[in-house]
């Protein structure tokens, strides 16, 4: 990629994942070391969750109007850093809300801006953004591997300042980074509400939605769920660890793999291979090999995913409406639907049980798949047409 500045962007994405995996992993923990009960510790996570919904589209909102995406990201960035080190401060239940308001506000705007903006600057080869992207699971990776130990010998009290540090890096990784060809950015065949009306746009933002609210049961239950059917903690880890190894070599190869096969195409097997995940998971768990197979398919469940819809979303919001499209993504899949997945999970563990928890996340990858077939038919008719 000559042209493109590969370690520039990758950078970004390496400390914002590497963030998450100190974040999201061991915040809890940190909260109770705090005294914060099990009440207060859910409610100020799901305060997070609920920022992912709306701070995406004022931010992408904001960068499409103005065009001046990389200052949207770097002042994001920068204000996720300040309000942070508002925790290390004082640790009050009112106030840890308040900064966690404040943080995720700014922290989960960055994201889908960023990726707007890594876009724009692969221009015609976007068939590269996997190769960018998969920094991020690194970050990731490196990230929960070195704090798992460390917090074996240190408290977990200096949690605050080691995601501030990842945080600082990340912000300065945005000062190296510019917007692409302004040609590129002005470019928009229709208007927000013309490009939603579309049944193909809407299908894929329906699949999207339905494919993440079947992955609230893995992320809020998964280790619950292991350790209930005899695996250690250790062994979860390892675990979660691996699946995110197995969306690397996806990663690696979708620069291949999107110009051979097409976005919708990939989605749909990404779809389908996720409901038969979900599925192995309800009905064997105490089987080693098929936890293993699980986690490996998480490549597609993630990697291979979110590889395609990137994709779509890109080709069906060019231009000034990136922003927004990226957005729409992030807070009507990650967002809403994790949040409402999450939510059915814990009504469906109390109420049924742990088995029909993954049943449930099975049948709405299936549906999931369905619509995603329905897009893919109406995208071959346009083209068609």
């Amino acid at each position: 990629m000559p042209t493109t500045p590969y370690w520039k962007l990758s950078g970004f994405y390496f400390f914002y994942f590497a963030s998450i995996g100190a974040f999201v992993p061991y915040w809890g923990l940190y909260l109770r070391d705090q005294g914060f009960n099990p009440a207060q510790i859910g409610e100020l996570m799901a305060i997070i969750m609920a920022t992912k919904i709306i701070a995406p589209n004022v931010w992408g909102w904001l960068a499409d109007t103005t065009g001046r995406r990389t200052w949207v990201i770097r002042v994001a960035a920068l204000l996720a850093l300040v309000c942070f080190s508002g925790v290390t401060l004082y640790s009050g239940y009112w106030w840890m809300a308040a900064m966690m308001a404040l943080f995720s506000f700014f922290w989960n705007a960055a994201l889908p801006q960023f990726e707007a903006l890594t876009m724009n600057r692969l221009g015609s080869r976007t068939n590269r953004y996997a190769r960018i992207r998969l920094w991020g699971s690194i970050g990731f990776i490196a990230s929960v591997a070195l704090l798992g130990p460390l917090f074996e010998r240190v408290e977990v009290s200096v949690l605050p300042w080691i995601v501030l540090v990842l945080l600082a890096v990340m912000w300065l990784t945005t000062l190296v980074v510019s917007d692409g060809p302004p040609g590129v950015q002005a470019r928009s065949g229709s208007s927000l509400l013309a490009t939603l009306r579309r049944p193909e746009v809407l299908a894929l933002i329906l699949a999207c939605f339905l494919m993440q609210a079947s992955h609230g049961p893995y992320y809020a239950f998964f280790t619950i769920y292991l350790e209930d059917n005899g695996y250690s903690r250790t062994m979860a880890g390892q675990l979660w660890a691996l699946g995110v190894l197995a969306e690397v070599g996806v990663f690696l190869m979708m620069h291949r793999w999107l110009p051979r096969f097409g976005a919708w195409p990939l989605l749909m097997v990404a779809i389908g291979v996720t409901a038969v995940r979900w599925w192995l998971l309800a009905s064997l768990p105490q089987l080693l090999p098929v936890m293993l197979l699980t986690q490996v398919m998480h490549a597609a469940s993630y990697g291979l995913y979110h590889a395609a819809a990137i994709s779509l979303i890109h080709e069906f919001f060019p231009g000034r409406l990136q922003g927004r499209g990226q957005a729409l993504y992030s807070s009507l899949s990650f967002g809403l639907g994790g949040a409402l997945g999450s939510l059915a999970s814990g009504y469906v563990w109390d109420g049924i049980g742990p088995h029909w928890v993954y049943i449930m996340a099975s049948g709405l990858a299936a549906l999931g798949f369905v619509v995603a077939w329905f897009g893919a038919r109406q995208s071959r008719l346009m083209a068609a047409a």
